[in-house]
Formats: structure tokens, C-alpha cells, sequence
């Protein structure tokens, strides 16, 4: 199974900051020790024709050579470099190669993206690009130039389960009725200002694994009912987990194991292509997040497997 990484543009941050850059390069050396079957790529640098799909050109130059004024790398909770800028490129990158990866193999992974609180004209939340709105939109016009007359629009979905709402996404795709944007997440919990995705389900504080994946069972079905996918993006954001110290959910290992497997599970059934990111984690202990992780992986691993001896 193919998966790709940035770790390669390693982003130097202030002492102290709180963003856990290192999971990362742990990520990959877990799964490089425990799951053989992954298989590793550097991501290509999304291009500016490739941004310019969810992005402002102001704003991707502004990035580019760091000319934005302050309060925009302040709400990016990243200070400005030529690293920054790079790995940012890379982290779209790595979702357009899995996306490319999945229409082919059936599932395919970015150790990194979920980058959803990024908005057309500005970043947010450690979010510098969105690397689902470009890859979606990216991938419908690589489809649509294929020019086959047997071949509806790509139609995308993108499951968000992440603990933090996807508002970036939301928004970008906002009047787009070709991409269903689907979050799960918690109701006081960043954003604070959320935006409206197709289909928002809030949860209370201290959610553990019965309420959660009863709620997920009835987003699933609600998007079945509504929306005809080709394509998945799953952001399977690892701070529901309950050692999580922003995620104020209370999932346990078992709870997202059954979590991934759904999703999974639920895309295989249909056989649509999955490409997952990883998302936010943020482990009071950086080990719980990498384990949750890999244990996505893990799971994913099945399913590309099954698309292996059934499907490729």
C-alpha cells in the first residue's frame, strides 16, 4: 500500500511550541518497523495550477515568499520560512499522489494532510493549505480529461473525522454540489465559529466509542442517502482518542479501531476508492497518537489487500 510523506521538509518551530511536528517521522518509523507492507514516497510539491483550484493567487504567493503581513501566520500558528512554505506544498502533494494512488489501487495514504481549517484566502489552525478541497477538484478535472463518454463526473465525499471541524473545507466547497463534506466532531471544540458542511454532526464533551459510532452509523447512512461518490478522502484524525489532550472526546484504542473499520469497511462495500489522511493528534503522551495511527493503518492495509485479490 502506497503511502507519502513530507517528513523530509522538517519545519523548524519556537521552543515550547505546541504543535508535535515529530509525530511524523515517529509515524513513519512505527509503521516502517511493524507494517512491511507499506510502502513509502516522497510527496511532490503541489504546483500553483494545482492550488489555484481551492487557493487565491494572492494568497498562495503570499506563502510562497512569506509577504502576507503577520496576523495571517499568527492564525496559522506557524511562523513564515522557506520550510514552511515547501512543506506546505508537499502536504497537498502527498493527498493528490494518494488520490491518484486510490483511483488505481483502491486505498492509498498521506502520513500527514487533513490540513481543514485552511480557507480559500487564508490558513488557520496549523492548516496552511487544504489539501481536500485541492485534491478533490484536482481529481475531478484529471477525470474529467480522460474524455470518455461512458464516464460520469467524479463525484467526492469527504468523511472528516477528525475531532475539530472541517470549516476551511466547508466553506471552499461550500456551493459545490459535485463534493459532499461530511464531519464528525466535537460541538465546543475549535473552530468556535464553525461553518456548514453538507452534513455536521456535533458531539458533546466526553463522548466515548457507543455514542460516537452510533453517530457515525447515521452519517454514513445520511450520506448514502443524499450523495453517489466515486471517490472517498478520509481525514482519520487521531485526537478523538481519549489520551488526546485537545480532543475533550473519549474514545479508546477499541473505539477507533471500530472507527477506521467502519469507514473502511463502508467504502469497500461500495468498492470506492479511499485515500486517507492523518489529521490532528495531539497525545498528552505522543506514543498513544502514533499507536491510534498506526492502527489506522493497519486496518487500511486489509482493505487494500481485499482490493489487491478482488479488484486490481
Amino acid at each position: 500500500m502506497h503511502a507519502y510523506y513530507a517528513t523530509d521538509f522538517v519545519l523548524p518551530l519556537p521552543p515550547g511550541h505546541r504543535f508535535p511536528m515529530e509525530k511524523y517521522a515517529l509515524l513513519r518509523q512505527a509503521l516502517a518497523q511493524q507494517l512491511p507492507d507499506v510502502q513509502f514516497s516522497q510527496a511532490l510539491a503541489a504546483s500553483d495550477g494545482e492550488l489555484a483550484f481551492a487557493h487565491t493567487a494572492a494568497y498562495v504567493e503570499g506563502i510562497e515568499v512569506g509577504t502576507l503581513p503577520a496576523a495571517v501566520y499568527r492564525e496559522i500558528g506557524f511562523p513564515w520560512s522557506v520550510a514552511m512554505a515547501g512543506r506546505a506544498r508537499c502536504s497537498v502533494g502527498a493527498t493528490l499522489s494518494a488520490a491518484r494512488t486510490a483511483l488505481v489501487q483502491g486505498v492509498a495514504a498521506n502520513l500527514g494532510g487533513g490540513t481543514h481549517h485552511a480557507y480559500a484566502d487564508k490558513g488557520g489552525g496549523f492548516c496552511v493549505f487544504n489539501d481536500l478541497a485541492v485534491t478533490a477538484r484536482v481529481m475531478q478535472a484529471e477525470w474529467g480529461r480522460q474524455g470518455r463518454a461512458d464516464m460520469r463526473p467524479l463525484q467526492v465525499a469527504v468523511i472528516d473525522l477528525d475531532v475539530h471541524q472541517g470549516n476551511g473545507t466547508a466553506h471552499i466547497l461550500r456551493a459545490d454540489a459535485s463534493v459532499f463534506t461530511l464531519s464528525l466532531h466535537g460541538e465546543k471544540n475549535f473552530p468556535f465559529r464553525k461553518e456548514a458542511s453538507d452534513l455536521d454532526l456535533a458531539l458533546p464533551d466526553g463522548c466515548g466509542d457507543e455514542h460516537y459510532l452510533a453517530a457515525l452509523e447515521n452519517a454514513l447512512d445520511m450520506l448514502e442517502g443524499s450523495f453517489v461518490p466515486g471517490l472517498v478522502l478520509y481525514i482519520a484524525g487521531a485526537d478523538p482518542h481519549e489520551g488526546d489532550r485537545l480532543g475533550r472526546l473519549k474514545l479508546t484504542d477499541a473505539g477507533m479501531m471500530a472507527r477506521d473499520r467502519r469507514v473502511f469497511d463502508w467504502c469497500w462495500q461500495r468498492r470506492l476508492p479511499c485515500a486517507f489522511v492523518m489529521g490532528g493528534g495531539y497525545g498528552k503522551d505522543l506514543n498513544d497518537t502514533v499507536r491510534v495511527q498506526t492502527n489506522t493503518y493497519r486496518i487500511a492495509l486489509e482493505y487494500w489487500q481485499r482490493w489487491r485479490r478482488n479488484c486490481v
